[in-house]
């Protein structure tokens, strides 16, 4: 059994789905390790490095693709890439299915079993291949220190014989595993920290970490039964509206992380808000590449208006890439782990497990 990686595309993705440490793991299960030449130089690990474990690097992407049984990667493949894989073949990565379905609809008629890997359900025996949650948790805190370097005044309170400075104000808009971490970084650095999620679970998560969670008059359960948070009603809506109006007014930094899979960001902060808000404050929004949480967010752009500054990226990960790595390859390891008949020496879909079930592009 091969299992292969190649390179993203450098422009829009650092990451790797194999690193030395789990390319070692991969061969003490039985597998051959193929990676394209120079395959993590960019983070620093030699082509040296893979090889000291056991892995062979090839210059041609197209052999190693051919010869693989089972290709692991961050995104989907290039559509070129896509037309070289074929029969039982497998797939595993971030593969989108909201916004690749022709392409994925491609690879299931060539008969590739492709597995999403965003589509894990939330349950305990996943818990160790849940690449949203090793990813997003990254993510807040990149959030934070980034929103932190664009601020121009000092975060904790401090007491001269000058004076005092007083401590920055944090908003987190979404409190999942990103805005979680979110709060955590901007407590630890020293903010005032306030929260708001349409899932009143988060509540009492929110003030284990010393934030403060902002409710809205009576709340609806907007949790879907897999954890995610699912639309509101307009009425519920008007309700969020006012209170974020007023809290805006006092805050200085904005985390965004509010999320739906599979739909357009929703806009939480319009514009007469921001136009509340102090001159000098910060947004950044981790909604960005959906469309964003707030009236003016571009992507890949820091925004001013009204004096207040509106970031996002198209992948904040690529600032954190060593790191992600890590934890994405240890995810996809494990996630292989549970797809390997190690007796046969096999992938072995079986569809009666429901982490096999689910990630199935079908």
């Amino acid at each position: 059994m091969r299992i292969c990686s190649i390179l993203e595309n450098q422009n829009i993705e650092k990451r790797i789905a194999v690193t030395p440490e789990i390319a070692k793991k991969y061969i003490s299960l039985g597998f051959e390790v193929l990676l394209s030449e120079n395959y993590g130089v960019h983070l620093g690990i030699t082509d040296a490095e893979y090889k000291n474990v056991g892995s062979k690097i090839l210059k041609d992407e197209k052999k190693i693709l051919n010869e693989a049984d089972v290709i692991v990667q961050l995104g989907l493949l290039s559509n070129e890439n896509i037309s070289l894989l074929k029969q039982d073949q497998t797939l595993i990565g971030i593969l989108n299915p909201y916004d690749n379905k022709s392409d994925l609809d491609k690879l299931v008629q060539n008969k590739v079993n492709a597995f999403s890997l965003e589509l894990l359900p939330r349950i305990t025996r996943a818990q160790s291949m849940d690449i949203l949650s090793s990813q997003a948790n990254l993510a807040g805190y990149k959030a934070v220190i980034e929103s932190f370097a664009n601020f121009e005044k000092a975060i904790p309170m401090m007491m001269t014989a000058a004076g005092t400075v007083p401590a920055a104000k944090v908003l987190v808009v979404g409190a999942g595993v990103a805005g979680l971490q979110a709060i955590a970084t901007a407590k630890r650095m020293g903010a005032i920290v306030f929260a708001t999620d349409v899932r009143m679970a988060s509540k009492e998560q929110v003030e284990s970490l010393g934030g403060k969670f902002l409710t809205v008059e009576g709340e609806e359960n907007l949790e879907t039964e897999g954890g995610y948070a699912k639309e509101a009603s307009e009425d519920f809506k008007k309700k969020q509206e006012d209170l974020l109006s007023e809290t805006l007014k006092k805050i200085d930094i904005v985390i965004c992380t509010a999320l739906i899979p599979g739909k357009k960001a929703p806009i939480i902060i319009k514009e007469n808000m921001i136009n509340n808000m102090q001159r000098g404050s910060v947004i950044y929004d981790l909604a960005a590449v959906q469309g964003g949480n707030t009236a003016f967010t571009e992507v890949d752009k820091v925004v001013e208006k009204f004096g207040v500054k509106i970031m996002g990226e198209t992948n904040i990960l690529n600032k954190l890439p060593v790191s992600a790595s890590s934890l994405y390859a240890k995810n996809v390891f494990n996630f292989v782990s549970n797809l390997l008949d190690k007796e046969n020496n096999k992938i072995n879909i079986n569809l009666e497990d429901e982490i096999i079930e689910k990630t199935l592009i079908k």
